[in-house]
């Protein structure tokens, strides 16, 4: 049998790519919850249930999702999310009530993203070589985190123009089709005689590839390494910070610079935001994983710390454009370092078990910071127990390396 054309490992690629510019919707629920807010009298706390829900039912999703993907292939799942997101945003449409925005958003639209997510990235990876890893799957999240590039002035059009509850069917509508007709484009490689495609690494990356695990372990292998849990507390640490400000961004903006235009930055955020998941991608190839790792996490610490601050146009600027840098790595820096140690056979189940960390994050930064600015009028504090995670993750790159010391079994080995 004849070996694919690599315009086959490119489609699923960029298949995967668009599948995410559509689940991204999560990353413009400020503009959401600012409506909701102004609107409809909502607190900022009531703001951040079906987001934080969402987060949390994504991560949580992941893991059968990564299971099935891993067994049935990511057509099937994919086509799964697709049907979620859009029942999910009808639901979150036909009532203004926290409950019902929270089943619709926070859990339909929530487990569509956990489908719909799973499904790419593994399926992209394996058609390209291990030394490509960190590329190809940054490639595959950016369009995750660059979706709020359109969907945030979208969104606030169409809340201007149709209201709430429009919106919710509008982009309901868009993203099933959006997700389902890309869903058809992805598929695993052939299982025999298949070459990865790439070819050798070159001789910057021969340091990095010589880390990777040359064993595929089972979920149940995964989790009795201690590296699974410096991966997750990592994951979980980082990813609080970002969360925190992607789900209050427009109203921290409204609120400590007096700008109303908040969704302006949500979208700078989001290039930002795919710009990390590439980049680090890209270095975390040559550097290693956790060297970059480190460098994210010092430079989210600082920006944390510092957000307090951010008062004019400019500064809070500067903090999207910081906060979406440091935010997207992360989303291709754990998947390419749970594919390194833990090898790609079950990639699915086992990101799906490292990417609750995400979920467990989502849980810290956004609740605290609403429960921070209903009490106080502002975030500071919120700030501040971010900045402290990240150095406590910082921290953590120190002891974390692949789990090449242990042995695999005879009948693993080849």
């Amino acid at each position: 049998m004849s070996q694919p054309s690599v315009s086959r490992a490119w489609t699923v690629t960029f298949a995967g790519t668009g599948i995410n510019l559509a689940l991204g919707v999560l990353y413009s629920w400020s503009v959401f919850a600012k409506a909701l807010i102004d609107q409809y009298g909502w607190t900022k706390t009531e703001s951040s249930i079906p987001y934080t829900l969402a987060c949390v039912v994504f991560a949580l999703c992941m893991i059968p999702a990564g299971r099935w993907l891993d067994k049935s292939g990511p057509r099937v799942v994919a086509t799964v999310g697709a049907f979620l997101c859009g029942i999910g945003m009808f639901v979150a449409g036909s009532s203004h009530s926290v409950g019902m925005v929270a089943v619709g958003f926070g859990l339909l639209v929530g487990a569509a993203m956990g489908f719909g997510y799973a499904a790419p990235t593994p399926a992209a990876v394996k058609w390209f070589q291990p030394h490509k890893k960190g590329q190809i799957a940054g490639l595959v999240v950016a369009g995750f985190g660059l979706a709020s590039v359109y969907i945030a002035p979208m969104t606030n059009y169409f809340m201007r123009t149709y209201g709430v509850q429009q919106t919710f069917y509008i982009e309901g509508i868009m993203f099933f089709v959006i997700i389902l007709a890309l869903a058809q484009f992805l598929s695993f490689p052939p299982a025999q005689n298949f070459v990865p495609f790439g070819g050798p690494p070159p001789a910057s990356t021969a340091k990095a590839a010589a880390t990777y695990s040359k064993r595929d372990y089972t979920p149940g292998e995964m989790i009795k390494t201690p590296q699974f849990y410096q991966l997750w507390l990592m994951y979980c640490f980082a990813a609080s910070a970002g969360l925190l400000i992607i789900g209050h961004l427009a109203k921290i903006s409204q609120i400590q610079g007096g700008i109303n235009w908040g969704f302006a930055l949500v979208a700078v955020l989001a290039v930002a935001n795919a710009s990390g998941r590439i980049l680090a991608g890209f270095f975390s190839d040559r550097l290693g994983r956790t060297n970059t790792m480190l460098l994210v996490f010092t430079l989210q610490a600082i920006n944390m710390f510092a957000f307090s601050h951010y008062s004019t146009a400019p500064l809070l600027l500067l903090g999207s454009v910081l906060t979406g840098l440091a935010y997207g790595s992360l989303l291709s820096l754990f998947p390419s370092a749970t594919f390194d140690f833990f090898g790609l056979k079950n990639s699915g189940i086992n990101y799906g078990l490292v990417f609750t960390a995400w979920g467990a994050a989502a849980l810290i930064g956004p609740i605290i910071a609403g429960r921070v600015a209903d009490a106080t009028g502002g975030y500071g504090a919120s700030y501040m127990i971010s900045g402290i995670l990240l150095v406590i993750a910082a921290i953590i790159t120190f002891f974390t390396k692949a789990p090449q010391s242990v042995p695999a079994p005879k009948a693993l080995e080849t």
